[in-house]
C-alpha cells in the first residue's frame, strides 16, 4: 500500500512532555484509528500534524508528507495544504463554524475557495452534501439554529468539501445517534475506498470496530498498544485496553431503583414546532427529587428544545411548565451538549470559576474537591476553553453546574465527549450526586445502553 504520511518521534511539549515520542504510518486505503481516554494526547497528535497546536505548546520530530517534513515548513506553506491535501474534521462544531454564516454558505465557501468551483457549482455541491447527510432543511439556517448533532454534520460537510486525499477526523461522531454515527463512518470509509488516507481519533470503541484497519491505543501521552483492529479489539494485551473495552455502557450494572421525592418540575400539554415542523405535541412530564429520567431519540427531534422549555429558556407553542416555588432559578440548571457554549471564550477557566464563586458566595475549596473527583488537573484552570480537550471541558462544565447545588439538572448529552472509562466514572458521579442531594435529572443521550443502565424511566422522542 502507498504510504501517504509518516510520523517519526513526534513530541508535544510545554514545560514538560505532554505527548511522548510517537510514530505512525498512514497508508492509502487502510484506516488508522487512535483510541484512548480524554486527555491522552490523541487530539494533540492531530493538531501537531496540522500545525494548529494551542499557544504555549510546541512540536518536535518529523511529519513526512511526499518526502517533505511538515514541521520544517513555513506556516504559509502548511496552510496551503489545508483542505487541498489534508482535511481536518474538527472536534467541536461550535468552534469550527462561523456563527454569523448560514450552513449552506459555509459548505459552499470551501467548494469555491478550496476546490475551485464556480459560485453556482459550489452552491449546488453544498446542497447535495447537506442532503446526503440528512440536512437538506439546514441549508439556510445559522449554526445557532441547529442541534449539536446537526452542527457536527455541517462541520463535517464543510471540512470535506476540499476533497483532500488525507483526512484527519477528530472525534467525528460525538453527539450523533447510532444511525447518524453509522452514516458518518460510511462517509469516512468512502474516502478510504477511493484510495485516500484516514486517521481517526475517537473514544468510541464501536467506531473503531466499524472502521477496521489498524488501531493505536493511547494513554497519558504514549502508545500502549497497536496492531490490526480485529486483534486489538478482540483480545487486547494491555490492561488499559481491556479496561477501556469493559467500560462500554452495555456492560454497566443497572442503577438500582430508589423511591423519588417530591415533584420538582411538571409539564402539561407541551407543544413545540421548529421551522414549521412539529417536534412534539401534548407532552406531559413530571420529575421528582432524586429521579433520573432518560430522553432518547434521533438528532434534531427536539431533545434539547424540551430541556429549554422546562428551564424557561424557550417558550412553548402550547402547554405550561410548573417549577417548585421558593427555590432560586439558578438551581434549575443545564449541562450543555457543547461545553464551549457554557464558557466565555477569551477568559481563563480559573477566572470564570472565580467569578461564579464570588457571585454566589461559594467556597473555593469545593472547586478543588470537585476537580479531584472529576480527575481534572489544576493546571487546566489557567487555560482558555479552546486550549483544553473537549472531554476535559465537558467535565469542567459539570463541575461548574454542581457548584450551584442544582435541584433540577437538564443534562444534554453530558458524556458525548468523554471516553468510555471517564464516561462511566462521570455518569456514576452525576447519578450519585443526584441521589444524595435529591436533584431531579433529565438525562439526554443517544446511547440507548447508557439510558437503560442509568435512568429510572425513559421518554422517546421521534
Amino acid at each position: 500500500m502507498t504510504v501517504l504520511l509518516t510520523v517519526e518521534d513526534l513530541t508535544v511539549v510545554s514545560t514538560d512532555a505532554i505527548l511522548r515520542p510517537t510514530g505512525l504510518t498512514l497508508r492509502a486505503g487502510r484506516p488508522l484509528t487512535i483510541l484512548g481516554q480524554t486527555g491522552s494526547g490523541k487530539s494533540l497528535l492531530a493538531q501537531a500534524i496540522m500545525g494548529v497546536l494551542p499557544d504555549g505548546l510546541s512540536a518536535a520530530g518529523r511529519v513526512l508528507l511526499d518526502g517533505r517534513d511538515l514541521l520544517a515548513m513555513p506556516m504559509a506553506e502548511r496552510r496551503a495544504l489545508w483542505g487541498r491535501t489534508i482535511g481536518l474534521l474538527p472536534q467541536e462544531p461550535w468552534l469550527a463554524l462561523d456563527p454569523t454564516m448560514r450552513a449552506g454558505a459555509q459548505v459552499a465557501e470551501t467548494h469555491r475557495l478550496v476546490a475551485g468551483l464556480t459560485a453556482a457549482e459550489a452552491d449546488a455541491a453544498a446542497r447535495a452534501d447537506l442532503a446526503h447527510l440528512g440536512l437538506a432543511d439546514a441549508f439556510g439556517k445559522l449554526p445557532g439554529e441547529l442541534s449539536g448533532g446537526m452542527a457536527q454534520r455541517v462541520a463535517f460537510a464543510a471540512a470535506r468539501a476540499g476533497r483532500g486525499r488525507i483526512v484527519i477526523a477528530d472525534e467525528p461522531t460525538k453527539g450523533l445517534d447510532a444511525d447518524r454515527r453509522d452514516d458518518a463512518v460510511a462517509l469516512l470509509l468512502r474516502e478510504v475506498e477511493e484510495g485516500g488516507g484516514l486517521l481517526t481519533i475517537t473514544h468510541d470503541v464501536a467506531v473503531a470496530r466499524q472502521l477496521g484497519g489498524d488501531v493505536m491505543v493511547m494513554r497519558e501521552g504514549e502508545v500502549v498498544e497497536q496492531g490490526p483492529a480485529e486483534e486489538v479489539l478482540r483480545a487486547p494485551r494491555s490492561a488499559y485496553a481491556r479496561d477501556l473495552l469493559a467500560a462500554e455502557p452495555s456492560s454497566w450494572p443497572k442503577l438500582p431503583p430508589r423511591p423519588a421525592g417530591e415533584p420538582m418540575l411538571r409539564a402539561r400539554g407541551l407543544a413545540k414546532a421548529r421551522g414549521g415542523k412539529p417536534l412534539f405535541d401534548g407532552l406531559d412530564l413530571e420529575i421528582r427529587a432524586g429521579e433520573i429520567v432518560g430522553v432518547g431519540g434521533p438528532s434534531g427531534c427536539g431533545k434539547s428544545t424540551l430541556g429549554g422549555l422546562l428551564l424557561g429558556l424557550v417558550a412553548p407553542d402550547r402547554g405550561s411548565v410548573w417549577r417548585k416555588p421558593g427555590i432560586g432559578r439558578h438551581r434549575f440548571q443545564k449541562l450543555y451538549q457543547d461545553p464551549p457554549a457554557a464558557f466565555p471564550p477569551h477568559g481563563s477557566l480559573r477566572q470564570t470559576l472565580t467569578d461564579l464563586v464570588r457571585l454566589h458566595r461559594l467556597d473555593w475549596s469545593e472547586v478543588e474537591r470537585l476537580m479531584d473527583r472529576l480527575r481534572l488537573s489544576p493546571t487546566l484552570l489557567d487555560r482558555r476553553p479552546r486550549e483544553v480537550s473537549g472531554g476535559e471541558l465537558q467535565r469542567l462544565a459539570l463541575l461548574r453546574v454542581l457548584l450551584l447545588d442544582p435541584v433540577f439538572l437538564f443534562a444534554d448529552e453530558p458524556t458525548s465527549r468523554l471516553d468510555l472509562v471517564t464516561q462511566q466514572e462521570t455518569v456514576a458521579l452525576l447519578t450519585g450526586i443526584a441521589r444524595d442531594r435529591g436533584c431531579a435529572v433529565l438525562l439526554v443521550s443517544h446511547d440507548a445502553g447508557l439510558l437503560d443502565r442509568t435512568a429510572d424511566r425513559r421518554i422517546a422522542l421521534a
